[in-house]
């Protein structure tokens, strides 16, 4: 049972796969043989069944290739953020011990090798449970936690998404998501092959040009900056999304405004989801019937989605905030390396905490209240305050500081620090970013830094968090 075939189980050998942006098309057939020659290129790079390998290079019609061609050799996909500084590509390769790390010389590398090798391979046996990835996924404490996916999680998400979203081979997907996270590389493509469909595949995300390729596809998936940039075109109209069957949204949370300016310029109302990198997608608005503004749906029909209390796990009742908690095929097999913290993810039933505040209404829509853990979410990726605050701490100067998410329009949540300095401290907000230049991704920098004599507490002496985002709520971002 390995992903590979299972996805392309009903691929058309000459049926469009994916168009360049040099508007060449690479056809089912051109992914069965760039993946066999890239299989055999890993393989005589020592790789074995059951290896890691590690990728961090920028996105490409290869990069997407060896991530196929790894899981059809039997090796465990381990994608890591172009973004990511070579302090933390240490950490991810000393704790995955990865037998290749990938980046885009090596990449380069391996598709010249794989040039003259077979155009044929056979994809090696994997059992349900064995892994197909590796996604790193941060904690407030700590360091990041490596969330281990099987053939089987990934193969039901696409099999229960691809129908739910009515997705056939007459599909053109707008692919401008980046395929080192779950949403491009799982979600996207996945779905994408499961339906025999195709891909506009682009490097990145620019509104104008994504615009313009909407009377040649027929879905959309983003995460809300998308959104908001797009409706900051002129020429978004109902005319010019009438060949869009379906926007999907997902990765951060949707605002209301934006869900209802969408409709009242397209005539088409955005489907948003609620996924995790642990569990890929969890729910869904439906595809007929009403796509509530503010909420993520109904649980997907293999998914149990319950409400508990945080601290009893006692269920809660209908319409009560509380943490929310799945339990389906999609759910990942833990924690790499991590015994103890799975353990203490999961309810004895099975089910997992995910760490998200929601509530279920009475129509059975899932709201999302907030994230347990102040996981902040800023343009669609993952930013955790902990790691965050581990690197400012450490600036000369700094006493203590909390990171928090503040609502920004395009971001979504834009990351703000709030430190507390000695006396006489001569920091400055450029100084502060200027030290974390190098030891953070960039899209984990703060965005602005402000300055307070202490940090406010509670009781119990923990930072108070919430008041932090309340009085800096209108903060100027």
């Amino acid at each position: 049972m390995n992903l590979f075939d299972i996805l392309t189980a009903n691929a058309v050998p000459h049926a469009p796969f994916l168009e360049r942006p040099d508007r060449s098309v690479d056809t089912y057939a051109d992914l069965m043989a760039r993946t066999a020659r890239l299989a055999h290129a890993l393989v005589a790079r020592g790789v074995k069944v059951g290896d890691r390998i590690a990728v961090q290079v920028e996105k490409s019609p290869e990069n997407l290739y060896l991530y196929l061609a790894a899981v059809r050799a039997g090796a465990v996909f381990l994608p890591l953020n172009t973004a990511y500084t070579q302090a933390e590509v240490d950490y991810f390769v000393a704790d995955a011990e990865p037998a290749l790390l990938v980046r885009d010389d090596t990449l380069g590398e391996l598709v010249e090798e794989a040039r003259g090798l077979s155009p044929e391979f056979a994809t090696a046996a994997r059992e349900p449970d064995d892994l197909a990835a590796i996604c790193y996924t941060s904690g407030t404490t700590g360091r990041s936690k490596g969330a281990m996916l099987t053939h089987a999680n990934l193969a039901s998400n696409a099999a229960t998404l691809t129908k739910l979203w009515r997705f056939t081979a007459d599909d053109v997907l707008i692919h401008a998501l980046p395929i080192y996270h779950v949403h491009g590389l799982f979600v996207a493509t996945n779905v994408v092959l499961s339906a025999g469909a195709s891909m506009i595949f682009r490097p990145k995300f620019d509104a104008a040009e994504v615009l313009g390729l909407f009377d040649r596809a027929t879905a959309l998936m983003g995460v809300p900056t998308f959104y908001t940039r797009l409706l900051a075109q002129a020429g978004l109209t109902k005319e010019a999304a009438a060949n869009m069957r379906l926007f999907i949204s997902g990765s951060a949370p949707l605002l209301a405004e934006t869900h209802r300016e969408w409709e009242e310029r397209t005539a088409t109302a955005i489907l948003e989801r609620y996924g995790m990198t642990e569990t890929g997608m969890n729910t869904s608005n439906p595809y007929d019937g009403d796509r509530v503004a503010g909420t993520v749906g109904f649980p997907l029909p293999d998914v149990a989605l319950r409400i508990a209390d945080p601290d009893t796990g006692a269920i809660l009742p209908t319409g009560e905030i509380g943490m929310i908690e799945v339990r389906g095929p999609n759910v990942f097999a833990g924690y790499w390396r991590m015994p103890e913290k799975t353990a203490a993810e999961f309810r004895p039933d099975g089910f997992f905490i995910t760490g998200d505040l929601g509530k279920i209404d009475e129509r059975g829509y899932v709201h999302i209240i907030g994230r347990g853990k102040d996981l902040i979410i800023s343009g669609g990726l993952n930013v955790y305050p902990r790691e965050v605050e581990a690197e400012i701490d450490a600036i000369d100067g700094v006493v203590e500081s909390a990171v928090v998410g503040l609502p920004h329009p395009d971001l979504g949540e834009a990351v703000t620090a709030v430190i507390a300095v000695g006396p006489g401290s001569s920091l400055t907000e450029a100084k502060v970013l200027d030290a974390l230049t190098d030891r953070l991704a960039r899209y984990k920098q703060p965005k602005r830094v402000v300055f307070v004599e202490d940090l406010p507490r509670n009781a119990m002496g923990k930072v108070q968090k919430a008041a932090l985002r309340e009085r800096y709520a209108k903060l100027h971002l």
